[in-house]
């Protein structure tokens, strides 16, 4: 679950997530979004694709991201449930002035 964290702590991979969520891109697509060097994004897919959250699929050559999304939905419902489950604490009533 850590290595889910440490994928999700940083704005540009979560970005990535959110560009892959409308469907598979190469990585040449992905790194046109950025504005950062094509050796910065590859470190940013190897992240992803160590902590599971994307599935590179070799196309000639072109890399195609695809997300994986039930990963990330398990990761976050541990960390849910690691706090006691999902219900949590009864929502405080508000009192009026």
């Amino acid at each position: 679950m850590s290595s889910v964290f440490k994928a999700l702590s940083d704005p540009t991979r979560r970005r990535v997530l959110q560009l892959l969520r409308a469907g598979p891109m190469s990585a040449g697509e992905l790194s046109d979004r950025f504005d950062v060097s094509k050796p910065t994004m590859s470190a940013h897919f190897a992240v992803l694709k160590e902590a599971d959250l994307v599935h590179a699929e070799k196309a000639g050559k072109s890399v195609i991201y695809h997300l994986k999304l039930s990963v990330l939905e398990e990761a976050l419902l541990g960390f849910v449930h690691s706090f006691g489950g999902a219900e949590g604490p009864a929502p405080k009533e508000e009192t009026a002035r």
